[in-house]
């Protein structure tokens, strides 16, 4: 129960403006409670923010100004409250921005009441312009939908006056609803499906953690071993105790497969939290789970931030995969995260993955997690045969991806009626597209980067800031006219070799730069899945969890790819995500084969994915890892410093390495500086530096005081990255 403040009694107030800290201000006439979300005069303005306690400063109380109005919605918990405050204080961001994580919510300040929203109407426009077709579009998406005038016209691409046109007409129908609305209640006593006796036993282990306040379990099975059975139980189990339960997906594409599983095991649709979701949804999906009208939440990494009443269970699905990082603005790991927040509410956390995180591995085998293991597929399928295919010894012409061996093996699926799947993770057509006169690349304006062609589009991109152009004709370097040529391939260009190599084949291109929203996207995987498709082409949007049950041969194109450059996770990643896409084939009643392309089949980790000898894999990067004392045995911090000149660039990163005593005093090293691999972004220049230190809990504190110790021009931007997940 939160504390009650009597009416005015000095508060400090939290708000999300750039600020230091708390501000005081009176409890307003009626009073307010602890946590409480409320309005405050912030000079001229009105500003949202949250009572964080009692004031604590000298500003005299009769000059303090009263808050101006208390919103209407459950205040923030004390456990919210101090998994913010131990969030911020570890990933170094300040506490104003922590709170704009958990108020990402349109109209929180809104009173209750009724809203006129939108809804596709049965009426035909008098006449079609691409704006009310674009309208349309959005709205066929997904017919039952309701939307606010204004999200429909953004999302459309269009102005208001077009939607109010439509709503004239009759296309749109106005509809009067509730602006908030518990969930349909979900029944946990409802049968699942039958289960094998390992998932049973899996399930009997999860059940005994639940009566503890805290436990954190790593769920690791096999791809197709049925982890999502499993781990729905231990939601179910959370459910019927009352409690609320989280699951994280790192890919929006898995939603419809995953709510349609949730729906078929409790009786109807959780909450969904993404940023697919719709403002209207996105405000009842925060209120009702600020009031315990939401019992299970299915989101993005940023629904951990969502102030859930009675938190009992958090799942992190593929807790490996790199999209838990987030890298812009708040740097967080949604995995490292969850097991905070659940360890501050008292509650469960299952990490679920067939290739754990080496970090999640390593506590598991220190005992730090408990470990469920599931090392057998469900019912008949078995796991698929891994091939080596040396691409030394095939004959392939100059311009051709797919090997005979691969293309033979593709040729009997598509006599027998199977699937097969082709991945390369390389988005666009080519990588590169250079001048053949002079040898001019074609970049960015604005990076330093390379543009990447992407044919279906007709157009090039810059993959780091999203800039566009058209593919020009003459060099400007040498001026020589229709001399560009793509070099090296990307899916595009491999989809267009498949097309030419099985001209009766029905290819399906899976890559997120295809689709125009999730929903469409999401209607793309469930049409390959009912076996609208013989050929797959994809990124490693492919090996998110998907299930084709016809898909019987997988060829990874390049395996060598992600073993390039000095990446200190490139051998995890490459056998985790070449381990993920293989697992897609032979999920039903017939054996898969995973065929894997590489120049270098003697390497340790091709060796490693070939044999399958996973526990050995680990064992020997921990090692490596442990040697170079590097996480999860270290702890490392990226500093990025950026700008516009580039000359004050270069001074401020010089003078952080000069004045790197705070972290050299607790034995910490520092690299650098270096401009960073990709030198600019969106026009502004980059430098590096790199700090490497034991697993010390000091390491934050030297940090601050390190960045603190410098005078930064306030063109100059530093962001330090705790436990960082990339390095360009």
């Amino acid at each position: 129960m939160a504390r009650n403040y009597p009416g005015g009694t000095p508060l400090s107030v939290l708000t999300t403006q750039p600020l230091d800290g708390p501000l005081d201000y009176l409890a307003p006439e009626g009073g307010a409670a602890l946590g409480a979300f409320v309005k405050v005069p912030l000079g001229p303005r009105q500003v949202l923010g949250v009572i964080w306690g009692e004031a604590q400063g000298d500003y005299p109380v009769e000059k303090l100004r009263p808050i101006t109005a208390v919103v209407d919605v459950p205040p923030m918990r004390a456990d919210m409250q101090d998994f913010l405050m131990k969030t911020g204080a570890y990933t170094l961001t300040p506490l104003y921005q922590m709170l704009r994580m958990t108020m990402r919510v349109p109209g929180l300040a809104d009173p209750p009441g009724d809203r006129t929203v939108y809804q596709k109407g049965s009426s035909a426009p008098d006449r079609m312009t691409d704006a009310r077709a674009r309208v349309i579009d959005v709205l066929e998406e997904d017919p039952d939908k309701l939307y606010y005038p204004k999200e429909l016209a953004d999302m459309a691409g269009v102005s208001a006056s077009v939607v109010k046109g439509l709503a004239d007409q009759g296309v749109l129908l106005p509809r009067s609803a509730p602006r908030d609305a518990p969930y349909t209640k979900l029944d946990p006593s409802r049968p699942g499906k039958t289960l094998s006796d390992s998932q049973k036993d899996a399930v009997d282990a999860l059940r005994a953690k639940s009566d503890q306040r805290f436990s954190c379990t790593l769920l690791q099975g096999v791809t197709g071993s049925g982890k999502t059975e499993v781990y729905l139980e231990a939601v179910a189990e959370c459910l019927a105790r009352g409690q609320q339960a989280l699951v994280l997906l790192p890919e929006i594409a898995l939603t419809v497969d995953f709510l349609d599983r949730v729906e078929a095991r409790f009786g109807a649709r959780p909450a969904e939290w993404h940023y697919g979701v719709t403002m209207t949804e996105r405000r009842r999906c925060w209120r009702m789970v600020a009031q315990n009208g939401a019992q299970l939440v299915v989101g993005a990494r940023s629904a951990l931030y969502l102030p859930f009443a009675n938190l009992g269970l958090i799942v992190v699905d593929e807790e490996h995969d790199s999209s838990y990082k987030q890298e812009d603005g708040v740097f967080y790991s949604a995995r490292d995260m969850a097991v905070m927040r659940a360890s501050i509410a008292g509650a469960q956390v299952i990490l679920a993955s067939a290739t754990p995180a080496l970090e999640t591995w390593v506590n598991a085998e220190a005992g730090k997690y408990d470990r469920v293991v599931l090392d057998r597929r469900f019912g008949a399928a078995e796991l698929p045969e891994m091939v080596p295919l040396d691409l030394r010894e095939e004959e392939m012409s100059a311009q051709s991806w797919i090997s005979p061996r691969l293309a033979q093996e593709i040729d009997r699926r598509l006599e027998a009626g199977e699937q097969s799947l082709l991945f390369l993770n390389r988005r666009g057509y080519a990588p590169i597209t250079v001048c053949r006169v002079c040898g001019y690349q074609v970049g960015c304006d604005h990076c330093d980067a390379r543009m990447v062609e992407h044919r279906f589009r007709g157009e090039l991109m810059c993959h780091q800031c999203g800039e566009t152009k058209d593919k020009p004709k003459t060099c400007p370097s040498c001026g020589i006219e229709d001399r560009f040529a793509p070099i090296g391939p990307g899916v595009e260009r491999l989809a267009e070799e498949a097309t030419a190599r099985f001209p009766e084949a029905r290819i399906a291109l899976l890559s997120s730069d295809l689709m125009l929203s999730g929903q469409r996207l999401r209607e793309h995987i469930k049409s390959i899945a009912e076996g609208e498709a013989d050929v797959i082409i994809g990124t490693q949007l492919v090996a998110k969890g998907h299930n084709f049950p016809l898909l019987t041969c997988v060829g990874v194109i390049d395996a060598d790819l992600g073993l390039q450059g000095g990446d200190l996770r490139a051998a995890e990643r490459t056998f985790q995500l070449i381990r993920q896409v293989a697992g897609r084939a032979g999920r039903a009643d017939r054996r898969g084969t995973a065929y894997i392309q590489t120049h270098q089949p003697e390497h340790p980790v091709i060796k490693a994915i070939i044999s399958g000898e996973e526990e050995a894999f680990w064992r020997a990067e921990a090692e490596a890892r442990r040697s170079a004392g590097v996480p999860p045995f270290g702890r490392l911090a990226g500093v990025v410093i950026s700008g516009q000149n580039l000359s004050q660039v270069q001074g401020v990163a010089q003078a952080m390495a000069r004045s790197a005593g705070p972290l050299h005093a607790i034995g910490a090293e520092v690299f650098g500086p270096a401009p960073a691999p990709i030198a600019r972004i969106r026009g502004r220049h980059r430098m590096r530096l790199l700090v490497r230190s034991a697993k010390d809990p000091r390491l934050q504190g030297a940090l601050s005081l390190w960045r603190d110790g410098v005078t930064i021009p306030s063109q100059v931007r530093v962001s330090i990255d705790i436990d960082p997940q990339s390095f360009y």
